[in-house]
Order: structure tokens, then sequence, then C-alpha cells
């Protein structure tokens, strides 16, 4: 037994399963759990116990497993209510093998001991409540559609139309098994059947403790599981119903059978929230919500708030990361999605702008998804890495203005790091006339948007796949090297994989190495064909590198339309750096950059100075220096023993009237303690010296800002 059971107030006993099930008493099975799912190879296992432990010496039983419950709040003098956190698969599998025995000993008219089982007692003590009505008249209640089933099962009458699948095969599994077996040998190993019993106090014990101790033994639950149940099982059984019927049943219908999709759509709405450097992993999100959310639980008005918001913003998350449709708005998700799934908590944010602030019209919205589309596929195309995507489409997401969301994210584009730039024009368009698509995973990506995007009249392509129009096969048919001459071999290696020798066939195999002729004349060939990428070359008489050029060119110059350049609004990037300036400088402290006296009495003068010419400016304070920036960086000041180090964002050639004061930082291997880079060097000794040194750092302010 686990040695959290162990002491007061909680209880914890070994307890012979009639004497858990018998009496006036009902399980309920909050909706915070999962449905049954026992298959048929746990119901055999559980057979073969009964079966072993009924003809075993002495009066020893079988351990099966714990139960654990906690009152309901609603029980009464002659009427005990639990609901059940853990033994849900135990506890209703057995109550299914009771109705089984019970149908066949009134079926078969069978007659045994004076002490063997009697289908009216495996009623009352097993099944019913006979002295009860309606809902507690059963003395298990399942969550949902399970327990229709299984009211049926007992009360003999027919299982719905949609039966819970797994309780209405494993009954069917028991009655057959009881035609081969003597229903005293099998009475005789239930009532053998052991369970520790575990009985926990309401408003003292820590339902949620105990059940996660329970799952650390080996039960597998899932971060929806987790988290629904710290949610909601501190809550009466009435709390609980209304908060699983109006929020939690209706996200877990959102992602359900999608498991992954969850855990990361909790990962990704705790970043929301917290804006952290570094986001969690998708399988310790249970941790990071309890921590996010510790004592939620006790306060009703803000549990129902939370519910709120996360049913909001699943949906929002669930309509990319798992929705469908024929609208416009789906099909830009699913193309999206096809691509990279690390978007989705950039698109949750943006329907939170589109929806909630109403700031990003629908054109908008479907303005940024193309964006995020063709950062995504430029960059695929240009073998731009794509570890660390996660992150980085975080920080995209923390950088929209609700003010502004499609200018913002065009500036996050911006001001992406040099690793995850937004590609060029240029650099696009190169990659797809010189570079190996055939064997990039966004190939028939590229292919589907060059024949669809924008056409009223889609082709349907899921069926389709790449052909090589000049083919694959390292030994050319004789007609192929014919048409591309002596130097047939350099033309295959060069050109055989590139956009402007590959299409979109159903096909394939039908136009295999084929002369080019007899591709385009055969049935289904390409004079035939449909498909708009196969204009080209449906009437070519030949089929060499002049038309494989041509052809990439008009598919590169189409795809630099498909999939646009990022054109980003100058000032707002400027705007969203200075931000972003002012929120790191905020977070460090200038008192812990250390300085002598003497240098602090200099600093001091010439931080007033600075302060009074640059109002705008953003002070930083590094790790041994104090940075300046407006936004762009133009000063930093080194303390030194006695005096300061002014390096300044300047050309040493860009300095006029300089003095012996001004070094050219070109004669220096480095600058000691300096976290930038600059032309100019200034050793600041005494004050009369400021004057020069700030006529130098206004020069440099003024070429940063532009105005120079």
């Amino acid at each position: 037994m686990n040695s959290d059971f162990n002491g007061d107030p909680m209880k914890a006993q070994h307890v012979f399963f009639p004497k858990i099930i018998n009496g006036a008493s009902q399980f309920v099975i909050p909706v915070f759990q999962r449905d049954y799912s026992w298959t048929e190879e746990n119901c055999r296992q559980l057979w073969k116990d009964i079966m072993l432990i009924a003809t075993a010496p002495g009066e020893r039983g079988h351990f099966i497993g714990s139960v654990v419950y906690i009152q309901s709040g609603d029980s009464n003098a002659g009427f005990s209510r639990w609901l059940l956190i853990d033994g849900q698969q135990r506890m209703t599998t057995l109550t299914l093998l009771m109705a089984a025995l019970r149908d066949h000993i009134t079926e078969t008219k069978w007659a045994g001991s004076e002490n063997g089982p009697v289908a009216r007692k495996i009623e009352a003590y097993f099944l019913r409540n006979p002295l009860e009505e309606g809902e507690k008249g059963f003395k298990l209640q399942l969550r949902r559609h399970d327990n229709e089933t299984l009211q049926a099962i007992i009360a003999g009458t027919p299982v719905p139309e949609t039966p819970s699948v797994n309780l209405r095969d494993n009954f069917e599994l028991f009655r057959d098994l009881l035609k081969e077996a003597d229903p005293e040998r099998v009475y005789a190993g239930i009532n053998r059947l052991m369970l520790v019993d575990v009985t926990l106090e309401r408003g003292i014990d820590d339902p949620q403790l105990i059940f996660e101790s329970l799952n650390s033994t080996g039960v597998s639950l899932s971060a929806s599981d987790l988290i629904r149940n710290f949610i909601l099982m501190s809550l009466t059984e009435k709390a609980q119903t209304r908060l699983y019927r109006d929020y939690w049943g209706k996200i877990e219908d959102l992602f359900r059978g999608n498991d992954r999709v969850f855990s990361n759509f909790i990962r990704d709405y705790l970043a929301l929230r917290s804006q952290p450097a570094k986001l969690e992993r998708s399988d310790l999100v249970y941790a990071a919500f309890r921590r996010a959310f510790g004592g939620i639980g006790h306060d009703p008005e803000a549990l129902e708030a939370l519910l709120t918001d996360l049913l909001r913003r699943a949906r929002q998350y669930a309509a990319f990361a798992v929705g469908s449709g024929p609208d416009e708005r789906a099909r830009a998700f699913s193309q999206l999605r096809h691509l990279a799934d690390v978007p989705a908590i950039l698109i949750m944010r943006l329907l939170e702008a589109h929806e909630v602030q109403q700031t990003l019209s629908e054109p908008e919205l479907l303005e940024a998804v193309r964006l995020i589309e063709s950062y995504l596929l430029r960059r695929a195309v240009i073998g731009g890495q794509s570890r660390g995507y996660g992150l980085e489409f975080a920080k995209l997401a923390y950088r929209i203005d609700d003010a502004q969301p499609l200018a913002s994210l065009k500036a996050a584009f911006a001001r992406m790091p040099a690793a995850y730039a937004f590609p060029e024009d240029e650099e696009f368009e190169r990659a797809l006339l010189e570079g190996d698509l055939y064997h990039k995973r966004v190939c028939k990506h590229v292919l589907d948007g060059l024949e669809n995007r924008d056409s009223k009249e889609q082709s349907d392509t899921g069926g389709y796949s790449i052909e090589h129009i000049m083919p694959q096969n390292e030994k050319m048919p004789e007609a192929w090297r014919v048409m591309l001459g002596e130097g047939w071999q350099g033309v295959r290696q060069s050109w055989l994989h590139r956009l402007g020798n590959l299409t979109l066939t159903g096909y394939n195999s039908t136009y295999s190495d084929k002369p080019l002729a007899e591709k385009q004349m055969i049935e289904h060939g390409f004079r035939q064909s449909s498909v708009r990428l196969n204009q080209d070359v449906r009437d070519a008489p030949v089929w060499t590198e002049a038309e494989m050029s041509a052809r990439g060119a008009r598919l590169a110059a189409r795809a630099l339309t498909v999939w646009p350049r990022l054109d980003a609004d100058t000032k707002m990037i400027r705007e969203m750096e200075k931000e972003e300036l002012k929120a790191r400088a905020a977070s460090r402290c200038l008192d812990k950059v250390v300085m002598t006296d003497e240098a602090k009495a200099l600093f001091n003068a010439l931080r007033d100075r600075i302060k009074a010419d640059f109002p705008e400016v953003i002070e930083m304070a590094e790790a041994k220096s104090v940075s300046y920036h407006d936004p762009d960086f133009f000063l930093e000041v080194i303390p030194r023993k006695r005096g300061l180090g002014l390096l300044i964002g300047i050309d040493y050639n860009e300095v006029d009237g300089r003095d012996e004061t001004v070094q050219d930082t070109a004669n220096y291997s480095f600058v000691v303690n300096a976290s930038y880079q600059g032309g100019v060097l200034i050793n600041l000794l005494d004050l009369d010296q400021l004057k020069q040194a700030m006529q130098v750092i206004a020069r440099a302010h003024t070429l940063i800002s532009g105005a120079g």
C-alpha cells in the first residue's frame, strides 16, 4: 500500500469486494474522470484470477487494486453517496460481471447449493438499491453516455443505439464465459476478491494529492486528465457537473483524440500569460499549470473566470490545430498547418485580436496567416534552420500589439534574429531557380500553391504525385538523350530536381520514362491534362535546358506573389525596438555597475548632460558598463579606476575637429569591458573634457537618428 495512504484522518484497509459494494450506497464516477476503457484482455485476466482464487485452499483473498472515494456531499442517514476517485475500471467491470451472472442464472434457471448465488440477491447486493428511486437506485453511476449503457444492462433493457462499446462488449464477453463455467465457482471467486479501501474526508484530505500519488505508480493519465482533475476534484459534485458541462467538457470535445495537441495548447496558453524566456516541455505542462493556478479551486469566481478564458482560447487554438472546413479561413489554416504546427500560439493571439479586441479584420487575419505561411515556406525552400521555431513563434505572439495587430506582426517578423530572418525575394527566387526542390519536404506544397492559389477553379491535388517531366532514370532513354544533346548527363544532373522540371499528375506511373511526345499524346497525357502547371509542356516540341529554365523562371516569378515578401512599416519597427529596449532596461539595475567614487562623479555629470540633450534616450545597465540607445546604440560608458571610457558608435573619420583625446578603436585589439562595437574611444578623466566628448556623442546620436 502506498505510504501516502497512512495516517489520519484518511482511512485505508483491506476489504473484500462484496463488503464495499453492499448496503444502501452508491458510487458515482465524477465528471472529471475518464470514460470506461477496460478491454477484453483486461476482462479475461480478471476472469482468470477469479477462477483461480475460487478453488485456492484456505480463506485467503486475491488483491486486485484499490478504490479511493470521498463523500459526495449529499448523503443522508439511510443512504451514502461516494465520489469514486480511483477504481472505476475495476468496479465497473465487476458490476458487468455480476449483471451477466444474474442474467445467466435467470435465463438457465440454475439452482445451486444453499450458499450459492441467487439472481435477486445479486440484484440487491451488487447492482441495485431497492429502496431508492431514479438514479439513486443504481449502486454505480458512470459518467456521460457510459451511464446510459450500464443502466440499460442492469435494467435488462436494450442498450442505446450508440452504446459505450467497451461496456457492451465486455458484458457480452462475460455472458459467453459463463456458458462454460460453474456459477457457484464464479461467485465464490468474486467473494474472495480483495481491494484496498481508501476513504477520504472532505475538507481535510486532498483528493488531488492522492490521485497524483496513484498516477505515479503506473496509471497512465494524460495532461488533460490531470488538469481536469486538479481543477474540479476539490469541488462538490454539483459544482463539478456544472463546470464540466459548461466549460471543461467543451474543451475536451475540441481536442478529443489529440492529447498531444491539448498539451501543446496548455503550454502555449501558459506562455501567453507569463511570456517566459523558455517554453515548457509539453510532457511537463501539468506541473506548470499547477504552479500557475495553485489554489484556484478554492476561489469559485477566479476558477470560473479561468475556465471561461481557457474555453475561448481553446476554441481559437483548435480552429488552427485540428480544425477543418471549406471556408477560406479554414483552408488557410490547413495550408499553414501542413508546413508546421508551431504557429498555433501566434494564431491564437491573432484570433484574440480579431474576435475579442476586434482590431483585426477578417481580410487582415487572412493576410497575417498567408504572411506566416510565406515565412515558413520561403525558409524551407532556402534551407533555413527550423530548430527553435517554437520559442521564436512564441516571441512573435508576445510582440503583437492589440491596437495594430497586423502591422506589429510585420514589424516583429522584421526584427527576427539573423538565424530566423524572413527571406528576401532574391534569396527565395534563387533557391527556386537553382536548388533541388524535389527533395525538400515542401515540394508538393510549392507545386500545389502554384497550381491553385487565388484560382476560383481549384484542382484537387490530394491524390496527385510529383512528376519529373525529364525522367529520373539514370539510364536516360535514347529519345531523351538525343533530345538533350551531347551534354545530356550534365543537363540531367543540373536540372532534374529543379522547379522547372517538376509538375503534378494523377498518372505518374502512366508517364514513366516515356519520350516527351508520348507523354503528351497518351491517354491522360500532358495534352489532356487540366493541371495548369502543365501548360508549358503540353505542346512543347522539345524539353531541354532552355524550356526548363523558362518554365522555372515563370513559376518562380509566380511564387513571389503566392508567397509574398515581408513589407513592414519602418516606424513601427523602430517603435517596437524602443519598447523592447525600455522593457529590458527596466529589468536591470544601474546600481549593480561597479564604479569608483571618481568615476561615479564623472558619470553623474555626463548622465545629466545626456538626458538633457536627448530626452528620449534609453539607458541600459550592462554587466560592467552603461549603454545608451535611441533606439539604436550610440554610446557605451565603461567605468575605469580614474575616469570613464566612452565607446561611441561612430566611425573615427566621421568626427569633426578631433583632438588627441579622440582615439580610433581600429588601433585596439579590443576595448576592455565593452559590450558593443564602436569606432571611437574617448578616455574621460575630468569635467573639462566633457564639452568635447558631448560634441562627439551628439554627432553619433545625429547619425543614428537619421538627421545627419
